[in-house]
Formats: C-alpha cells, structure tokens, sequence
C-alpha cells in the first residue's frame, strides 16, 4: 500500500465522521442537543467508528480498487421533534453533512487551483484527494436514496402524499436488513455509475481548475 492509497484511505474516514458531526453541529443549533449529550459533536474518531462501514468496507474497496466507494459512520443521533423549524429542520441538518464535504471541495480546490505548478506536486496530489474524497461524499449521500441525506431533503420538498408513500418505500428497504440495502445500492451503481463518474470527474475540474489526469500525474 503506497502513501497516497493510506492518505486517500484516511481522508476517506475522516471526512466521513466530519460530515456526521456536521448533523450534529446543525441539530444543536436547531435546539436538539441529543448529539452533544451522546459525546458525538467531536472530531475524535472513536465514538464515531463504525468497524465495517468506516474501516473494513471502504479499505476493502480501495485495495480492490472497485469502480465506487462505500462506508458510513455511526449516524450522529438526533430528535427531529425538538427541532424548532418543525417544517425545514430535517432537511436543514441532513444537508449539513453533504454542505460541508462541498465546502472541505472548494478550500482544497482552491488549493489546487492556485497552487498547481507552484506548490510541491506531493501536496497537490494530497489536495486533489481531498476534494475528489469530498465530493464523492456529498454528491453521494444527495442522492434520493434511503437512508442516504438526499431521501430526507427529498421528502421535504414533496407533496404530502408522496412524502408519504416514500416514507414507506424507505420503511420496507430499511427492514430488509442491510443485505438488501447493500444489493440495492448496488443494482443503483451498476445503473448510474458511468453517469455518475462522469458527474464527479466534471465537478473535480470545475473546482480544481485541472482535470484528474493533470491533478494526479
């Protein structure tokens, strides 16, 4: 295992339990202290460690050098009934975590951005990593797929009805275990996964200024 596959590695799980802490930073500020009262709003990796979905699934898939990468974190938790916008708050605290992947993207692009050819290209490559990392991370967990940040933003955008009907959709794929979940995930990259590759590379070169092959060379 070489340095930058460790870095890609470590960045991958820290960024992971960022944007959980990220929920629980949001929910506090919406008047849910659940998350602090548990010791979750803190970047030490241990109380947010999941074995399998933050260390054995993500290292397997890196080694493997598998076409996507897949983990979690333990979910930071939080009470949506003591938030105070009752109508908005769930979505505001699940789109923190994906926010701030964007924003960990932007910094780190900007790094590259203005650093490409002047900085040392073992730092840029580090840079690079951050930002495909993160925008993996956000773009992933915004698609509208449970239990994934963009089923619950979903949700709050649609009608009632739908709402509804969706929450049973997710109700039904959660209870088949996480088995199933992980099939379908998969059936879903299998899908969109050329679309999906395409959007990210896209979104690599619209922050970093460079294209992946140039970040990465």
């Amino acid at each position: 295992m070489d340095l930058f596959t460790i870095f890609f590695f470590l960045t991958l799980i820290f960024s992971i339990i960022i944007h959980e802490v990220s929920h629980g930073y949001a929910a506090e500020m919406l008047g849910d202290p659940t998350a602090r009262l548990q010791g979750r709003l803190t970047l030490n990796p241990i109380p947010h460690i999941d074995p399998i979905g933050s260390i054995l699934l993500p290292a397997i898939l890196v080694l493997t050098h598998a076409p996507f990468l897949f983990g979690w974190a333990k979910p930071v938790p939080y009470n949506p009934y003591n938030l105070r916008n009752q109508k908005w708050g769930e979505a505001i605290v699940a789109g923190a975590g994906p926010g701030t992947n964007i924003l960990l993207a932007l910094v780190f692009g900007l790094v590259v951005r203005f650093g490409l050819g002047t900085l040392p290209s073992t730092f840029i490559t580090f840079a690079g990593i951050i930002v495909f990392v993160n925008i993996l991370l956000a773009f992933f967990n915004l698609l509208p797929i449970p239990p994934l940040d963009g089923s619950k933003l979903l949700k709050s955008v649609l009608p009632f009805g739908a709402s509804m009907a969706y929450q049973r959709f997710e109700t039904m794929l959660m209870r088949g275990g996480l088995l199933v979940l992980f099939l379908f995930f998969w059936l879903v990259i299998l899908l969109i996964g050329p679309y999906f590759s395409a959007l990210l590379s896209f979104l690599f070169t619209l922050f970093t200024g460079a294209p992946m092959s140039i970040v990465f060379s």
